[in-house]
């Protein structure tokens, strides 16, 4: 059943390239208006989805509407309300950025003049430079500036700060947080967490193209685990509550969810130069999420 309430939503959606696994049994709904994050390593199955929900790709099997309206009968009534950022570009040679706006402008049957004028000063683009002169993070400018200058409904943006300096991101997040207040939903697909922390709402995690888990950022973010560092040596094996271990020369870091006096005299018995506990941050916790069963500890 399709929910008009919601700007994307899938039943069961797959894809395989042959025997290769794309995506498989996907079952995601994200509302009207909301700034959504989708998180996966590369090579989970982010891009693969978004090219099916935006019918460049065809799925193996499931169901799936954008917007209320069915990916398989309605793609061009999807795409002249969707913006879409791809994670790699490419321009037709020997075009100036002005032209290729006007281009993507005219493709939507619509007039973008002063919208595009105003997203470039703002992401500090200049509109007659040739494309073919553009650095790789002025080249993400021109993609960004063609997915937001129609005001479009929803927002898929896959991958979109590669490239762009910090001021630039911390603009472009500017402008995402504008156009959600104006109404628009935003599907923003990183590998990125803190993008993700400090801008969604909700958040699924998708690995090997399976969708396993999906909330609230703060939930699944939520844990008693500590951050642990410490400087020094000290025999770790088989201490239950322990994960992400990152050992160097000086000494290790991990996650601990266990006992803690059962860590205290585990670390006793060690030689401790020094020691820090703190709170982990979303990537720490996050690791989890992206490590195959058997291979947090």
């Amino acid at each position: 059943m399709i929910l008009l309430s919601n700007a994307i939503h899938t039943e069961g959606l797959t894809k395989y390239y042959g025997k290769a696994r794309g995506i498989l049994d996907l079952n995601l709904s994200v509302e009207q208006g909301e700034f959504f994050g989708f998180i996966g390593p590369n090579g989970a199955g982010k891009s693969t989805t978004i090219r099916t929900l935006l019918g460049l790709i065809s799925p193996s099997s499931g169901r799936a509407s954008v917007l209320g309206l069915e990916i398989h009968r309605q793609r061009e009534a999807i795409l002249r309300q969707v913006g879409y950022l791809p994670s790699e570009t490419a321009y037709d040679s020997g075009m100036r950025v002005q032209e290729l706006l006007r281009l993507s402008a005219a493709l939507r049957k619509a007039d973008c003049r002063q919208e595009a004028e105003q997203l470039c000063q703002r992401l500090q683009l200049d509109p007659s430079q040739r494309v073919d002169d553009l650095s790789y993070g002025n080249r993400k400018k021109v993609a960004i500036v063609c997915a937001l200058q129609s005001k479009p409904r929803l927002l898929i943006l896959d991958e979109p700060t590669g490239g762009l300096d910090p001021l630039i991101q911390h603009e472009f997040f500017k402008l995402l947080q504008e156009r959600k207040q104006q109404g628009a939903t935003i599907f923003l697909s990183s590998h990125v967490l803190s993008e993700i922390q400090h801008n969604c709402e909700r958040a699924a995690v998708i690995r090997e193209g399976r969708l396993i888990a999906c909330d609230r950022v703060e939930k699944l973010a939520r844990t008693n685990a500590k951050q642990i560092s410490l400087r020094g040596q000290v025999d770790l094996q088989g201490l239950e509550g322990l994960r992400n271990l990152r050992s160097t020369e000086q000494g290790c870091s991990f996650l601990y969810s266990g006992d803690i006096n059962a860590l205290l005299q585990r670390l006793s018995g060690g030689k401790i130069q020094d020691l820090s506990i703190a709170e982990p941050d979303l990537e720490e916790i996050f690791l989890h999420y992206y490590q195959k069963e058997g291979e947090a500890e």
